[in-house]
């Protein structure tokens, strides 16, 4: 699955994340300190999921929403996005 970043100082970087499930939070380890971005969105295509937005935890859900649009991730991964499942 691909990762996807939005606000903090990784916005619009991607990377490849292992495994079946996203961690719910980005650094999944962070030694102790706060995890700097929070799972916001998740893509999924054929039953398996296709990708997965990350957003800096002190961005407004509004302004992530308003950028995933603009951005335009579901099409381009031909997905049906959804909220993350705690």
């Amino acid at each position: 699955m691909r990762a996807l970043f939005v606000g903090g100082t990784v916005d619009n970087s991607e990377l490849d994340l292992e495994g079946d499930a996203p961690p719910l939070r980005w650094p999944p380890d962070a030694g102790g300190r706060e995890p700097r971005y929070r799972l916001h969105q998740v893509g999924e295509r054929d039953g398996s999921i296709a990708y997965v937005v990350y957003a800096a935890r002190d961005t407004p859900t509004a302004d992530v929403d308003r950028i995933v649009e603009e951005r335009a991730y579901a099409r381009r991964f031909e997905a049906e996005p959804r909220a993350p499942r705690a």
